[in-house]
């Protein structure tokens, strides 16, 4: 990776223009971010590791050629609220000098204080060593904004800070919040989610190196040939392991009409990375396995569309859950799988009807995983009649409103059973 060339930037006050001064400004990217990282969580600044990864990878897309593009860059990656920005920036203003205005009374008020930050980043920090060839006593990265002129790249800096933050949005954002375009963009990252389900032990055998599990007769007399007839060493074998089947129901009535086309991305993606089962029921039952089985998202919902008949209509969810029983559960789809059912449970079936069906599928299925929309909402409670009649039966009850609760999603599909 080619190393960004900064040129030093004029003192304040000089009229001397950044691209007059030719003097190259070495710096390894990855140490630097490893390093800057560490500081930020040191000073109080929370973050997730993969942050120097996206800082390595922001520094190598746009080389910074001055001090605040440098800045705006780091800024764009580690800072997601604005109460973090006094830690950021008292941080970023001790490392690399410069006339930054440190706002104290910007954010949460019982934030450390600038001088707090700066203490502890001057105890913690340790510079990056520079790359083999760089000059030792090379010039210091550019000014921060304010101090050069910084104008004709403003644009670009502010809009990788822009991209960034819009990013951080749409993963917490609710479907029902999101413009057509950022819902396609979701879609487009919940059809690329890999799914990965328990395991369970196969009907193939496996060689065991312990002696507790099965006697393997037939390998044992193979190996006997070797000796001449004598089964000098006994081999034992197990079964060998293999994913649970993942059996995905959607409800694609009226009441779910905002989530539907996640969800069917969703469900693409579980078809094609875990061959799952997919299924959606509004009036009826429509399994719709093979045309999700398409690599495209839009031409698996265009396919989707075609094969189910009962879009946006009413809600038989007791009917659905039969139905998938009758005709493809007690036939084995069910039977050990993890099935997960998305509705918001508003049903126009009994309630008692419903549970008892719940009771059956809880007979066939592994774990059963209830995802329901409405459960993100401030002060919801589960007294639905149909979701009050199928909470009872499930392993698990998530939200999946979000992106960000669909990542929580996948965790919980390949969590094993905790209770029997």
């Amino acid at each position: 990776m080619p190393e960004p060339r900064l040129p030093e930037p004029p003192t304040l006050g000089s009229r001397t223009s950044v691209r007059e001064d030719t003097r190259a400004f070495a710096v390894d990217t990855a140490a630097f971010a490893a390093a800057f990282s560490g500081a930020l969580r040191r000073a109080g600044l929370a973050g997730t590791p993969d942050r120097a990864a996206w800082l390595v990878e922001a520094l190598r897309l746009i080389p910074p050629r001055t001090r605040s593009e440098l800045y705006w860059a780091s800024r764009a990656v580690f800072v997601t609220s604005h109460d973090q920005l006094p830690v950021f920036d008292a941080l970023f203003d001790t490392v690399f000098g410069g006339a930054i205005d440190v706002s104290d009374s910007r954010g949460d008020p019982n934030a450390p204080s600038a001088d707090t930050v700066r203490r502890r980043a001057a105890a913690d920090w340790r510079p990056p060593a520079p790359p083999s060839g760089a000059p030792a006593n090379g010039p210091t990265p550019p000014a921060l904004p304010g101090s050069g002129d910084g104008a004709d790249d403003r644009e670009t800096t502010d809009a990788v800070l822009l991209a960034s933050s819009r990013e951080e949005r749409l993963h917490e954002t609710a479907f029902t919040a999101l413009d057509a375009d950022e819902l396609a963009r979701i879609r487009r990252l919940a059809a690329a989610l890999a799914l990965a389900t328990p395991l369970r032990p196969g009907r193939r055998p496996q060689r065991s190196p312990r002696s507790r599990d099965r006697l393997d007769l037939r390998r044992t007399v193979r190996a006997a040939r070797r000796t001449g007839g004598d089964a000098v060493r006994l081999l034992h074998s197990e079964p060998r392991p293999r994913p649970r089947r993942l059996v995905v129901l959607c409800d694609v009535s009226a009441s779910m009409e905002p989530y539907t086309e996640v969800f069917l991305s969703f469900m693409q993606a579980a078809v094609v990375t875990s061959h799952a089962e997919a299924f959606v029921f509004a009036t009826r039952l429509t399994r719709l396995t093979r045309q999700l089985a398409v690599r495209d998202p839009d031409r698996g919902l265009e396919r989707a569309g075609a094969g189910a008949r009962d879009w946006a209509g009413g809600t038989r969810l007791a009917d659905g859950i039969r139905s998938f029983i009758d005709e493809y559960g007690r036939r084995g789809i069910a039977r050990g799988a993890i099935v997960v059912i998305v509705s918001d449970g508003w049903a126009q079936d009994d309630p008692a009807e419903i549970g008892r069906q719940m009771a059956r599928l809880t007979r066939l299925a592994h774990r059963i995983v209830w995802v329901n929309p409405r459960k993100a909402q401030p002060g919801y409670q589960p007294l639905v009649g149909g979701m009050a009649a199928a909470l009872p039966y499930c392993d698990a009850f998530v939200s999946g409103h979000s992106f960000a609760a669909l990542r929580e999603l996948v965790a919980v599909i390949a969590e094993e059973r905790t209770h029997y």
